[in-house]
């Protein structure tokens, strides 16, 4: 995969000069998307949508519902005969029936039986384990309990430190703070995107509102704030807007109800004022941000990487594109295969269904999976010429290498001093052309994008000194 995520800075005046006026117009774009998004966050915030649910239709969302932790005691094999959740008439099949002692909640202490299904049963279940049971009390009566599902709270929390460990570890500052983005973005999915669908607001809005904010967030806490980040802001911005009307097109189009699954049908009982394909849609929009955003940011890096190496600009798009298509043929194939692995007990339908390849992929269950898969594919390659003309346009506006170069280079009068192409031995040049390609990938953002060129007191790690 073509990567070229750089993050040196400029190495002289002149680029540095460049990619401070870059970010000039870069900012005048970015200033009223930033207020259009900080608008949607807060015309479209849901607070509390519990008039929005009902709760009487569900056996989760009943008042009274827990769910206690207990551990298991013994495990008696039975016959799946008559028991919720297994197929009739095979006789293969074997149940089983646990004792679990509660380890909190009302009845902590007591012991309670409950059936296990073939499928569950069969996973391994064994004496010690810890399980989530369901709780439902009754009026008059003592509580009833059903198995809910294993405890894994251990395995989540060991898997999330290891997870953070490494990144801190091998990304140092810039992983930390992707950590934070993540975060944030986990935030603005759970208060604000999925409350203001169950409330009912516009799918395309709130995808588009909530992606920017996350886009904003994260990339400028895991690359800094530079010309190269916000050319991947805007790419990314952009890339998101073509999305969001690709998917709702092609939604309208194939006419997807978002009615699937069992769970789609609950979901839609339950809120009443969520459309399904809402869903849908908004599903598209947020699929596609990682991958939109790796893409966006190869392709920033790899306009002012060129522009920054070459002072010949005459064919930096073409040679940005080449290494965009690189990144474009890998990563239709990081999509196919996440979204396949996703989905996959989906997928091992085709070969339970006794029909047609081509009359099986038409259905709701598989077309929806490969309508997302396709529309946030064509968003993120179509996202790469995107950025590249952002950041070639940007990177010509701002002036080309040469020229500023020529402008900021103060004359020198006759027979004082050498030239500066004198002025460098050769026992000088191979240093300094090792200074200029040296790239520290340790330091966090030092913002030196936006320092004064004209400010030598303090010279940058790198810049060679004038």
């Amino acid at each position: 995969m073509a990567h070229l995520h750089s993050h040196d800075g400029p190495t002289s005046v002149e680029e540095l000069n460049r990619h401070r006026k870059a970010l000039r117009i870069m900012v005048v774009v970015l200033i009223p998307l930033a207020i259009w998004t900080l608008a949607g966050l807060i015309a479209f915030w849901p607070g509390n949508v519990s008039s929005h649910i009902r709760t009487d239709l569900s056996l989760y969302s009943v008042p009274g519902v827990t769910y206690p932790t207990a551990r298991i005691t013994t495990v008696t094999q039975v016959s799946c005969e008559g028991m919720v959740g297994s197929t009739p008439g095979v006789a293969d099949q074997n149940c089983a029936n646990i004792g679990a002692q509660l380890t909190e909640g009302p009845e902590k202490g007591q012991t309670v039986e409950v059936p296990l299904n073939n499928a569950v049963f069969s996973s391994g279940t064994k004496v010690g384990q810890k399980v989530k049971l369901l709780r439902l009390p009754v009026d008059g009566q003592p509580a009833t309990y059903q198995f809910a599902d294993f405890e894994r709270t251990t395995p989540l929390i060991v898997l999330t430190l290891l997870f953070a460990v490494a990144v801190v570890a091998v990304a140092r500052w810039r992983g930390l703070a992707s950590l934070i983005g993540l975060g944030f973005a986990g935030f603005i999915l759970v208060k604000f995107m999925f409350p203001a669908l169950v409330a009912g607001s516009n799918p395309v809005l709130i995808g588009l509102v909530g992606s920017s904010a996350i886009m904003f967030v994260v990339l400028y806490a895991a690359h800094g704030f530079s010309a190269r980040t916000t050319t991947a802001l805007l790419g990314t911005l952009f890339g998101l807007i073509l999305s969001a009307v690709l998917g709702w097109g092609a939604t309208k189009w194939a006419h997807l109800t978002g009615a699937s699954s069992e769970d789609d049908l609950v979901l839609a009982a339950t809120a009443p004022d969520l459309r399904l394909t809402s869903v849908v849609i908004c599903g598209i929009i947020v699929a596609g941000l990682g991958v939109l955003n790796d893409v966006t940011i190869t392709q920033a890096s790899a306009v002012w990487e060129l522009a920054d190496s070459d002072p010949d600009q005459q064919k930096l798009f073409s040679r940005a594109m080449r290494i965009g298509r690189d990144h474009i043929a890998s990563t239709v194939y990081t999509i196919a295969f996440a979204t396949a692995g996703a989905v996959l007990p989906v997928l091992l339908l085709i070969v339970i269904y006794n029909r047609p390849l081509f009359e099986v992929i038409q259905t709701e269950m598989f077309a929806s999976e490969i309508i997302r898969t396709v529309v946030g594919s064509i968003g993120l390659v179509l996202a790469v010429p995107l950025t590249t003309a952002i950041g070639v346009a940007v990177v010509r506006a701002s002036g080309g290498r040469a020229g500023m170069a020529s402008l900021l280079r103060k004359p020198r009068p006759a027979g004082d001093g050498p030239s500066d192409a004198e002025a460098a031995t050769p026992a000088e040049a191979p240093e300094r052309k090792q200074r200029r390609k040296k790239r520290d990938f340790d330091d966090f953002d030092d913002f030196s994008d936006l320092r004064d060129p004209s400010d030598d007191s303090a010279p940058r790690k790198g810049s060679p000194r004038l």
